[in-house]
Parts: structure tokens; C-alpha cells; sequence
């Protein structure tokens, strides 16, 4: 590719400069500090340039240094716009209809199509590089060929295309990373499973917004048949260019006919015959006029209906991609429902055991409590009586059991145990 370098255009602000200049010039002290201002002062107020890739028609590329005033100039745009293209900014994906352009920002593609050529932000991405050489080939190959689909119409479906095999494309990596790590945090729950997919649901969603924006894009425009009418540069160049001759054609006739020498008398009779044939050229103009118009909004209904039928097609791709992703963060909710349901049965296995171990260490202390009132420093007539002490500790021991079993029934009745 050549490149070809435009020069940078600045705003009219030469003679603040020069003051400014003069003003430094005075002192010898503040030379350098106005240099380095007079420099802010350029990168603040100038208009910074940008790689751009242009594309014609035929298919040939080069490289261009231009800034946005140049770019608006051209292209009719406002810098609302330009700024949508400006990847210092984050903006989702837009696709505008302007009247001699079409701004397009679809992920990494940033690009200006108009009706005879594409305006590149260039950029070292794989995407931005397979968009020009496709672009490229594409045209050249079409270039001995009869086609009727307008260029910018080609321009958009090849940014279209890349777009949503992109996406698909990354929908599909995500797929085959996510499936296997679900999979093995149902049978093993650990921490460094629940961190990677914690990970992959944050990926998830980002892409997720990605392709809703591109989708709901694509569907806006196809709900709106003027946003489309707007996206047919061709046709409205066209309408233009046949205004513009009918008009010259008017007036080369008006003029002819106008244009009365002074000096030679005026006819009665070649007058009206020059006033007859103004009015036979002016309604034969405005016949031909009508009739293109009538010609052009029938053919903008069936190219429109082009555009929709191009449109629909990615948009079915589009919302496949959607649909993968949305089952796929379905399957993630089903595996932390899933993962909510066994912790919960983890959870209450273990009020389960921490309810009967409470139980058994409140018998036990009972026990304990019995043996330690007759382990006192004291002589009770009972202990005079011969294997006294045994007895009391079984008749303490089965009491203590059986209040336990009464325990187990009472709360097997009630179902709060699955004994």
C-alpha cells in the first residue's frame, strides 16, 4: 500500500500565536517557557490526525494521514459522529445513516462508506487487516462483472459479516472453556473452580452485551424503512446529480431564450414562440423529473427490501449467537443452583449431627452430674447398703438412654431427622 501524507490542519489562531511569540521574544528568560505553551497550545486546540485506509471502488487501497476537520469536510459529518469512530472513547456498536455517508462501529471496525469508497480507521488488529484485503479482492473481482447491489451496500455486509463471525467465533471459545469447569465444579466444589467460573461469568456477560448491542442495532434498523432509505448513498447521488443537471439544463435553456439583443426589435410573434417552446422544454424538464423520481422511489422501495433481506440474514446469525449465550448463562445459573442445593443438604446433615450430639452431651452431663453428687465428701446412709452405688449408676445410665431414644422418636416424628 502507498502512503500519502496530508498536511495537518490548525485552527485560525495565528495571531494570539505570533503575540504570544513576540511577548516571549522579550525576555530571554521566558523564551523556552513560551515555546513549551505555544506547543500545549497546538495539541490542545489543533486537530490531531489519524491512519486512515481509504478504499475505492475498484478495489484499491492506500494509507492516509488525515484529522477529523478534513474528514468532516469530505464526508458531511458532524463531530458527534467522528467521535463514535475515535478508539479513545468506548462507545457499542452503532451503525448511522448520514446523508452522503455511512459511520459504522462495529467492534473493531471503525469506518466511513460512502457511495464510491471506504474510509478505514487504520489499526495492526487481525480484523481491521482481513476487512481492507477481503474488501480488495472483493472489488476486484466484481469489477468485469454486472452487479446490482451498490457499493456501500457491499462495504456494510463484509463489516457485518466479519462482525458476527467474530463473535460467534468467541461465543464459541467461551463454550468449550466454561462446559468442562461446570462440569467438574458439580462433582468437586472447590475454591479454584468456583474462582474460574466466577471469571468466565464475567466474560460471559461483557460478550453478552457486545452482541445484544450489535443485535439490537441490526433490528432497529430493519424496523425503520427510513433508517434504511437513509443507508442507500447511491441512489440518493443519483437523485442529486439529476437535480443538478435538470437545474443547469433549465437554466442553459432559460438563458437561451432570455438573452434579447437591444439593438434588434422585439416580435410579437417571435416572442410567443419563444415563450411556447420555454414552456414545452420547462414541463418536458419537469416530466423527466417526475418520472426519474417516481423511477428512483420504486427502486429504493426494492433495493430497501435488499437491504432487509442482507440485514435479516446477519441478524439471524446474530441472534443464534445471543441464544448460545443466554443457554449458556442458563446452565451456569442451573450448576449454582445446583451447587446452592447440595451445600444447603451439606449444611443440614450437619445441624443434623450438631443436634444429636448436643443431645447426647446433655444426657451425658446429666450422668455426670449424678455421679459427681454422690462422689461428695459426705456419708449418705445409702452408701451403707452393699453394690448401693452400681445400682444408681445403671438405673442413671438407662434413664439417660431411653430419654435419648425418646429424644430420636420425637424428632423423627416431627421429620426434622432422616434416621
Amino acid at each position: 500500500m502507498e502512503e500519502l501524507q496530508v498536511p495537518i490542519f490548525l485552527p485560525d489562531n495565528s495571531e494570539a500565536f505570533r503575540s504570544h511569540a513576540s511577548r516571549c521574544d522579550a525576555s530571554m528568560l521566558g523564551n523556552s517557557r513560551g515555546q513549551e505553551s505555544g506547543l500545549s497550545i497546538v495539541k490542545k486546540r489543533g486537530h490531531g490526525t489519524r491512519s486512515w485506509i481509504h478504499i475505492n471502488h475498484t478495489g484499491n487501497s492506500k494509507v492516509l494521514e488525515l484529522d477529523k476537520a478534513t474528514i468532516m469536510k469530505h464526508c458531511s459529518l458532524p463531530a458527534r459522529d467522528l467521535r463514535l469512530l475515535d478508539p479513545m472513547f468506548i462507545y457499542p456498536s452503532t451503525i448511522l445513516g448520514r446523508e452522503k455517508a455511512i459511520v459504522v462501529s462495529l467492534e473493531q471496525i471503525r469506518c466511513i462508506i460512502t457511495a464510491d469508497e471506504v474510509i478505514v480507521m487504520n489499526s495492526l488488529d487481525n480484523t481491521v487487516v482481513q476487512y481492507e484485503s477481503e474488501l480488495c479482492k472483493r472489488l476486484q473481482m466484481i469489477r468485469d462483472q454486472s452487479d446490482d447491489l451498490p457499493f456501500e451496500f457491499r462495504a456494510l455486509e463484509l463489516a457485518l459479516e466479519l462482525t458476527c463471525m467474530l463473535l460467534d467465533g468467541q461465543v464459541q471459545e467461551l463454550e468449550m472453556e466454561i462446559y468442562p469447569v461446570l462440569d467438574e465444579l458439580t462433582s468437586s466444589i472447590s475454591t479454584l473452580n468456583l474462582e474460574r467460573v466466577r471469571r468466565f461469568k464475567g466474560h460471559l456477560l461483557a460478550l453478552t452485551r457486545r452482541v445484544q448491542k450489535v443485535r439490537d442495532e441490526i433490528e432497529q434498523l430493519m424496523d425503520d424503512d427510513g433508517d434504511m432509505a437513509e443507508l442507500y448513498l447511491t441512489e440518493k447521488k443519483e437523485r442529486a446529480e439529476a437535480y443538478s443537471s435538470a437545474n443547469q439544463y433549465f437554466q442553459s435553456i432559460s438563458s437561451g431564450f432570455g438573452v434579447i439583443s437591444k439593438s434588434e426589435p422585439v416580435s410579437p410573434v417571435t416572442s410567443m414562440k419563444g415563450s411556447v417552446k420555454l414552456e414545452r422544454a420547462f414541463s418536458s424538464v419537469l416530466s423527466s423529473s417526475k418520472h426519474g423520481s417516481s423511477m428512483s422511489s420504486s427502486r429504493s422501495g426494492y433495493n430497501i427490501e435488499k437491504l432487509e433481506m442482507l440485514l435479516e440474514a446477519y441478524f439471524v446469525v446474530i441472534d443464534n449467537s445471543l441464544s448460545k449465550l443466554l443457554s449458556l448463562k442458563e446452565y451456569i445459573d442451573d450448576t449454582e443452583d445446583l451447587i446452592n442445593i447440595k451445600l444447603a443438604n451439606v449444611q443440614n446433615q450437619l445441624i443434623q449431627f450438631e443436634l444429636l450430639l448436643t443431645a447426647a452431651t446433655f444426657l451425658a452431663t446429666i450422668f455426670a452430674v449424678v455421679t459427681g453428687v454422690f462422689g461428695m465428701n459426705f456419708e449418705p446412709a445409702i452408701f451403707k447398703i452393699s453394690s448401693a452405688f452400681e445400682w444408681v449408676l445403671i438405673i442413671t445410665g438407662v434413664a439417660c438412654g431411653i430419654s435419648y431414644l425418646f429424644f430420636l422418636s420425637y424428632l423423627r416424628s416431627k421429620k426434622i431427622l432422616s434416621l
